[in-house]
């Protein structure tokens, strides 16, 4: 897994940062966080995706070997959330890049990311 902040208010950041503790235990899954792009199957996309970040994010995720993955955490990754409809923030993340799993909220609970997380899964054995 890599996490990816398009620049949110960190509260999904800190709900996805939850699931490395004992209480969430998100490596039973086999989910790991990756420092580098080239070594992760799951792009965890947390904020609202901003025209300055999205060329980023675009590299980022062609930087990712596949089968990879994609989730948009929160409500502004999946449609904008606040920001919905500013100029310099695209309407949902699938404008961008493709999107397999949502896990709306503001910020979501991470037990709503590790569901998230196993309907990846279930799409990865597929």
């Amino acid at each position: 897994m890599l996490h990816f902040n398009t620049g949110a208010c960190n509260g999904c950041d800190i709900e996805v940062l939850a699931l490395l503790t004992p209480r969430y235990d998100v490596e039973r899954f086999g989910g790991l966080l990756k420092p580098s792009p080239r070594q992760a199957d799951v792009l965890i996309v947390t904020g609202a995706v901003t025209r300055q970040c999205a060329p980023r994010l675009k590299t980022i995720y062609e930087q990712m070997p596949s089968p990879k993955y994609v989730m948009a955490i929160g409500a502004c990754a999946c449609s904008g959330g606040i920001f919905h409809g500013c100029y310099g923030v695209f309407k949902q993340l699938d404008e961008v890049i493709s999107v397999d799993a949502y896990v709306p909220g503001c910020p979501p609970k991470p037990e709503a990311i590790l569901e998230g997380i196993t309907k990846i899964l279930e799409k990865m054995r597929a």
